[in-house]
């Protein structure tokens, strides 16, 4: 028997189970830049309607949120504005289910029961890789016809397709060593997303400061293939040697170890479990604190740069002499400054939600893995094991938007000289985004009521946010579907005036969502 042996029909299964998921990713990811490209042509029908946006895009700040603007243009504009998004979404969704089809099913016991049949060492990675292939090809495919479909260039139709899918198989490459290291899924998911966010940071950083930090980033290479802006075909290579040097290293790591191990040795349990395990809640901040400490030095990191690069747009020269007169108005360039703040401060509140739901569903894998009924044949009750994980995805969260507003304040505040003052006030606004990422911890607590199967539709949910906001009025859809996103009620602080109400409302949808949640999972089958 080959070590391959199986792989087609294991390819098949993983297709098969994902028949829904994939299609959805595909879709909603191939079909953004189109929809941009449509919308721009309607917003800048000239070339002096571009000209004018160009000032602020080039600001320092803007730069490192979305890469530099290579070339003022309808095809240049549209790659500016989606390209990091989507870089980063066909990077979440090649890790997720590269992850999920490897080493989800060695966890789960499933793939050694799968390996007692004619199926070879390799099948299973080969399968998994191959599944993540097509699904980055027809994100490709998908993105390529609908920007063609815009009237966009092909060769710069091709290049943002190609960015896109290379994106995604090289967070592929990177899952697969990492689900050869650890024996968790967890572990494993979260490794490669720290490396996903690590490489948006060194983008970030190598754009708006020394450039070869751009080029250490798998992000900074997609941005640098010039999508409608003299396209860098040979960038794609640094994909390809990427990719296969990461490939060979997974398979030689995958033929050293057994099903069900990982190369990083488990540390050995103590004898006696101690005094803070006496508990449900100790048990919890036990499996909580890797994950929780991962984020918080993630999101301080991220935030010093952000802070950094704050400065940059209240001091920029080049901002055309319409949008001054529109800062005039609203009260010069401190405007800005808030709105940009007020920009990061969104982004920090959607991309800490992913915390948020990824506590949550720590019901849900506990769950299936067998560990409640034990648990729960002693003296613990449901309710109090359930509350025991949500205290974290509740406080979890609260500490992660105070620690990105404290510093991302402090750090723009030693550069105005009033570090407290900033960190206070960006601090306030950073919290204002908390109800509305409880409102997702209140849509996975109802769906794990219902189901833990369905508990994971709960980042569909937070992927439909992401969307809804960022694009939602953009890409022309009605004020009630934008509405549909807790984030879409959360005042824009700093600058805008705070109003209590909006919160309130999201807490209470929240807290509402999550007693349904809790009435159901007491009344309802373990397992």
């Amino acid at each position: 028997m080959t070590s391959l042996a199986g792989t087609v029909a294991l390819t098949r299964l993983a297709l098969r189970l994902d028949r829904v998921r994939l299609p959805l990713w595909v879709v909603v990811i191939g079909i953004l830049p189109a929809a941009t490209a449509a919308n721009y042509r309607k917003l800048y029908p000239t070339a002096a309607d571009l000209a004018a946006i160009t000032g602020v895009v080039d600001s320092p700040s803007l730069v490192a949120m979305g890469g530099p603007l290579f070339r003022v243009s309808l095809g240049g504009l549209t790659a500016w504005k989606v390209g990091a998004t989507t870089f980063i979404l066909a990077g979440l969704m090649s890790v997720l289910t590269l992850i999920r089809h490897t080493r989800t099913e060695e966890e789960s016991g499933r793939l050694e029961l799968v390996g007692s049949t004619v199926v070879g060492r390799h099948a299973a990675l080969t399968a998994g890789l191959l599944t993540v292939a097509l699904a980055d090809a027809g994100t490709m495919l998908v993105t390529v016809l609908g920007l063609l479909k815009a009237g966009m260039p092909a060769p710069g139709s091709l290049a943002l397709g190609l960015a896109i899918g290379l994106s995604g198989m090289a967070f592929a490459a990177i899952a697969a060593v990492c689900a050869q290291l650890t024996t968790a899924a967890r572990t494993a998911t979260g490794i490669t997303s720290a490396t996903l966010g690590g490489a948006y940071l060194l983008r970030a950083l190598g754009d708006t400061g020394p450039t070869w930090l751009s080029w250490v980033s798998p992000i900074g290479w997609a941005i640098r293939i010039r999508a409608y802006a003299g396209e860098q075909w040979w960038v794609a290579g640094l994909f390809a040697g990427l990719v296969a040097a990461l490939l060979t290293a997974a398979y030689v790591l995958r033929a050293r170890r057994d099903v069900g191990a990982g190369l990083i040795p488990e540390r050995p349990a103590a004898p006696a479990a101690g005094p803070e395990l006496a508990g449900p809640l100790g048990l919890a901040w036990r499996q909580h604190r890797g994950s929780l400490l991962g984020w918080v030095i993630g999101v301080a990191l991220a935030a010093a740069a952000m802070g950094g690069a704050v400065r940059g747009i209240s001091s920029a020269t080049n901002i055309s002499q319409q949008m001054l007169d529109v800062l005039a108005r609203m009260g010069g360039r401190k405007a800005l400054v808030d709105q940009f703040l007020a920009a990061v401060v969104g982004i920090a509140g959607l991309t800490v939600t992913a915390y948020t739901v990824q506590a949550t569903l720590r019901l849900r894998a506990e769950e299936s893995a067998g560990h409640v009924e034990p648990l729960l044949a002693t003296r613990v009750s449901r309710i109090r094991w359930a509350l025991s994980h949500l205290t974290f995805s509740v406080g979890g969260t609260a500490l992660l938007l105070a620690v990105f507003g404290a510093v991302t304040g402090a750090v723009y505040g030693l550069q105005v000289h009033d570090p407290v003052g900033q960190a206070l006030r960006i601090t306030g606004a950073s919290l204002a985004q908390l109800p509305a990422a409880w409102v997702l911890t209140g849509i996975g607590v109802a769906l794990f009521g219902l189901s833990p199967r369905l508990a994971t539709l709960t980042w569909a949910a937070l992927i439909t946010c992401v969307l809804l906001v960022e694009f939602g009025v953009f890409l022309g859809l009605s004020d009630w579907a934008v509405d549909l996103s807790p984030f879409a009620h959360v005042p824009k602080l700093p600058g805008a005036d705070f109003t209590v109400t909006p919160l309130a409302w999201l807490t209470g949808v929240a807290a509402l969502l999550g007693i349904a949640g809790l009435t159901r999972f007491r009344r309802r089958d373990i397992g």
